[in-house]
């Protein structure tokens, strides 16, 4: 393979030598048989440039093979333009010279052939070859001076500019034809090429054709139209193009019409400036176009670069909803039959006391997990932008009792005093999300007994009214081990403890505190942690809430109807069926059960139940399915609230139950007092009322 490559680079070299020996002969003789002025010397003279890119491209020894043509054309070409011998030999050994300066200091420079991606670029390249063109014009007017029998100042004025104009137009030219990635984004139909030169070789022969009328002008916008089409690679050839049809016409102009040397020199001197400002206006103008195509090309691959990577975070949330949706599952399922029959046990009269404390224990640590499993799927929907606010009138001092009585008996356990108290009028009226409300609250007083090893907790409830509502502020203080300075900055973020002590000590995800602080902030609100003077730390939010009126009262009648209700309990696992039976029998329901969806339909076709409690992940037929088909039978058993009781409890979950038809969701493990409450809610519904929610809702 080494060997191939070195092959295939060889072969590329000698083309390439190949290449730059017959341009450089084209060129060497069109420059001095056709554009020789009256002065003797041509009038553009690109052939050092030439040579100085062909040194810097090619490898030592084609360099010295090359040197060699470029010397035998000079000698060859001199003679026939009947040169004197000397003169030919020194302009030989100045242009061979001025090349291997121009490229010993271009290879310093940028460790080998320039490439120019911009005219910056384009114009440091020339600076740096400036100093050798123009040592050379010196010293080869100097030599030539006495044998053409010129003034020395002319004759340098004639040399600087054929040799300055020269280098400057064809060193960044050949640089750039000779350049095979310059030519990126300016692809061109052969066609179009063509035509675009064919326009500027047709507008050069007619701005030059009459040298005493000559419109040098019109030259620039074809030219600059061409740069724009062809690029850089077409701003080179456009230029070479105009050059190669002006100069003739113009020497022979000039043979014609000037009258003497020095009119002759100055109409030279205008073509040679007419091409430099060409060339230098279409490559800038190309140059710059390039650049943006450049960065046309770099934002797009960055915009790929940026659509694989959003396809691997989708893939990588997709993953990680997948996982924590199979893991919720698989967690669930268990643990509604342990904490379903832990609680059913706990109320029995014929306990021990042993056995209750130990099926206490079997609860809480139940409990834990379940509260665990509950903080992640509540993180996922604050980070996923799920999370909803149900508003509703709410008492605050309400919903902080509410919390405080459940974190009550772990603090008697303990030894700790638990109090609440009010500042303000607490038996007002509020829009807000008791649910979510209650949720921080109880995250607040846990953290604060689980972390007090001895002394008291206190929750405090002041409400102060406001000019758009009323303000409510929260305050949970504790006597407990309190929180470091060096990391208080970080507790709401997720995953945070402090440190992995406060975690093998005191168990937990961390999550608590980072979805406490998204419920605050979605509710408006602000959240935060003052440490306390002596020991322990003070955890604080408050939120502005409107006041509303309470809510009507529903009766006693609408209140118990679930003692009357007829419901179809649909479970695939036995274990399910039988803790949701026996807690819907407790409270005086009518429960048939049924293992499949297929069963499910079957029983609901037969019509009179008020209820269906439906499972999602069956065999045969799921939950998804079964309700689809129930809503499709004719008649009122479409219309029976169908209720979602499964382990899936993701947004997405709840999202595609309410699409197949279901009407709530109660999320397992079954929590008896939320069982009931849902279903008393649909209970509740006229019975005239369509049951089909819309498609999405």
């Amino acid at each position: 393979m080494i060997s191939s490559n070195r092959f295939d680079g060889d072969r590329r070299q000698t083309r390439l030598l190949v290449v730059l020996s017959v341009a450089y002969l084209i060129v060497i003789a069109y420059c001095d048989l056709l554009t020789r002025g009256p002065s003797g010397l041509a009038t553009v003279w690109p052939c050092n440039g030439l040579l100085a890119v062909g040194l810097l491209l090619l490898t030592a020894g084609r360099r010295l093979v090359l040197l060699a043509v470029s010397v035998a054309a000079h000698l060859v070409l001199d003679r026939a333009g009947a040169s004197p011998l000397l003169m030919s030999a020194l302009f030989s050994v100045l242009d061979a010279t001025e090349a291997i300066l121009v490229a010993l200091v271009l290879h310093r420079a940028f460790g080998g052939a320039p490439r120019l991606k911009d005219l910056g670029r384009a114009l440091k390249t020339i600076g740096l070859a400036m100093p050798a063109t123009v040592i050379m014009a010196l010293v080869g007017a100097l030599g030539c001076a006495p044998i053409l029998h010129l003034s020395l100042g002319s004759l340098t004025a004639n040399w600087l500019f054929i040799n300055g104009l020269g280098m400057a137009v064809s060193l960044p030219a050949a640089l750039i034809l000779f350049d095979p990635t310059i030519r990126h984004g300016f692809e061109r139909s052969a066609l179009e090429k063509l035509l675009c030169y064919l326009m500027v070789a047709a507008t050069a022969v007619f701005a030059f054709a009459r040298p005493t009328h000559s419109l040098p002008f019109l030259a620039f916008p074809a030219g600059v139209l061409a740069a724009f089409r062809l690029g850089p690679k077409g701003a080179a050839w456009t230029t070479l193009l105009v050059t190669a049809i002006a100069a003739p016409l113009s020497v022979l102009g000039l043979a014609a019409e000037a009258g003497t040397r020095a009119q002759a020199s100055e109409r030279m001197h205008v073509l040679q400036l007419f091409v430099g400002a060409l060339f230098v206006t279409c490559l800038a103008a190309a140059l710059a176009l390039a650049t943006q195509q450049r960065l046309k090309q770099l934002l797009i691959h960055r915009q790929a670069l940026a659509r694989r990577a959003q396809a691997r975070a989708q893939a990588a949330s997709q993953a990680k909803t997948d996982f924590l949706a199979t893991m919720s599952h698989e967690i669930r399922t268990p643990l509604n039959s342990v904490l379903g029959f832990t609680r059913l046990l706990a109320e029995r009269d014929d306990l021990a006391p042993d056995a209750r404390r130990q099926v206490g224990l079997i609860d809480g640590a139940g409990g834990a997990l379940l509260t665990l499993v509950n903080d992640v799927l509540d993180f996922s929907r604050v980070e996923a932008g799920r999370l909803e606010l149900v508003l509703a009138p709410t008492r605050a001092e309400a919903v902080l009792r509410e919390a405080a009585e459940i974190v009550a008996l772990e603090a008697q356990a303990k030894g700790l005093t638990l109090e609440v108290s009010v500042c303000g009028e607490g038996d007002l009226h509020h829009e807000l999300d008791a649910a979510r409300l209650r949720q921080v609250a109880l995250n607040l007083l846990n953290n604060a007994v689980k972390f007090t090893p001895a002394g008291n907790v206190s929750a405090r409830l002041m409400i102060a009214p406001g000019p758009q509502g009323d303000l409510l502020r929260v305050e949970i203080s504790d006597t407990g081990i309190g929180v470091p300075a060096e990391l208080r900055g970080r507790l709401f973020e997720r995953f945070s403890q402090g440190d992995g002590s406060v975690t093998r000590a005191f168990g937990g995800t961390g999550l608590g505190l980072a979805i406490s602080k998204a419920l605050i902030e979605l509710m408006g609100g602000q959240i935060g942690m003052s440490p306390k003077p002596a020991q322990g730390s003070t955890f604080w939010f408050s939120l502005g809430a409107r006041r509303v009126e309470p809510a009507a009262a529903t009766g006693s009648l609408a209140r118990n109807r679930i003692g009357s209700a007829r419901i179809l309990l649909v479970d695939d696992h036995p274990l399910n069926r039988e803790i949701g039976q026996t807690l819907l029998t407790l409270a005086g329901c009518d429960v048939v059960t049924a293992q499949n969806g297929h069963e499910a339909v079957t029983l609901a076709q037969v019509g009179g139940f008020d209820v269906v409690l439906m499972d999602i992940h069956m065999p045969g037929m799921d939950g998804l399915t079964a309700t689809r088909a129930i809503r499709a039978l004719p008649g009122a058993a479409a219309t029976v609230p169908i209720i979602a009781m499964s382990a899936d409890a993701l947004p997405q979950h709840i999202a595609r139950c309410r699409e197949a038809g279901m009407v709530d969701h109660v999320a397992k493990p079954i929590q008896r007092d939320l069982l009931y409450a849902t279903v008393e809610t649909w209970l509740r519904r006229p019975p005239t009322a369509d049951a089909r929610p819309a498609v999405g809702a």
